[in-house]
């Protein structure tokens, strides 16, 4: 498999670090303040509405933006202003992502600042090429189509021969129906299984580090 594609493309958020570092609770606490305070509500009506955004527009930020007019970059600068110091080094992701020869790219619904932080945590930074995030997106989050759309014809790829990891089963979706091969990193949280059963998932990672290093020994494919 080490040959097999000219671009590999990686989720961040619970994808490149494990999910037990749980920077999404911090995350989600922010964007309850952040609610709380620009829409004058209080916590029960902004965790309703943060959730039910989430799962109507994809992100909470895309129905704040539809229904509110909020600014964008003030939310992920608010959202983001968090401890991410609970995220390790990872030297073993280090050693796995500098045997993989083709492209290397981050496609997040969260932000570059955000991804540049948690990269420079886990000692990773310099193996990417790239980070296309929210605003690149033009604020069309993961799974929609049109974002997997643009991502492609930013970067030039050949879905045939990209691969792509996600810790959220459904957005692995579209990855899948443009030609990408597709790897489910495991989450035991409800919104990651949501189609994981599908055949748009095309391999399971339990641990994204070991499948790496097996996917890239090339003695395990020889023979």
């Amino acid at each position: 498999m080490r040959d097999a594609f000219e671009s590999w493309v990686f989720d961040l958020d619970n994808t490149l670090y494990p999910s037990r570092c749980d920077l999404f609770s911090q995350i989600d606490a922010r964007m309850r303040a952040f609610i709380v305070a620009t829409l004058g509500v209080d916590e029960t009506e902004a965790r309703a509405l943060q959730k039910g955004y989430f799962h109507s527009h994809g992100t909470t930020l895309r129905g704040l933006m539809d229904h509110h007019g909020t600014d964008p970059e003030a939310f992920m600068g608010f959202v983001h202003d968090i401890d991410h110091s609970v995220v390790p080094a990872d030297p073993a992701l280090d050693s796995a992502l500098a045997r993989i020869e083709g492209r290397k790219i981050i496609f997040t619904n969260g932000s570059v600042a955000h991804a540049e932080r948690v990269l420079e945590r886990l000692g990773i930074p310099h193996h990417f090429e790239a980070i296309f995030d929210i605003k690149a997106a033009a604020y069309v989050p993961k799974p929609s189509m049109v974002s997997y759309e643009t991502f492609i014809r930013t970067f030039g790829l050949d879905p045939r021969r990209a691969i792509m990891f996600d810790d959220a089963a459904r957005n692995l979706e579209p990855a899948a129906a443009l030609g990408m091969t597709t790897v489910w990193v495991r989450t035991e949280s409800a919104y990651g299984r949501e189609g994981s059963d599908g055949d748009h998932v095309h391999h399971v990672a339990a641990d994204l580090v070991s499948w790496l290093d097996e996917a890239l020994d090339t003695r395990s494919h020889s023979t």
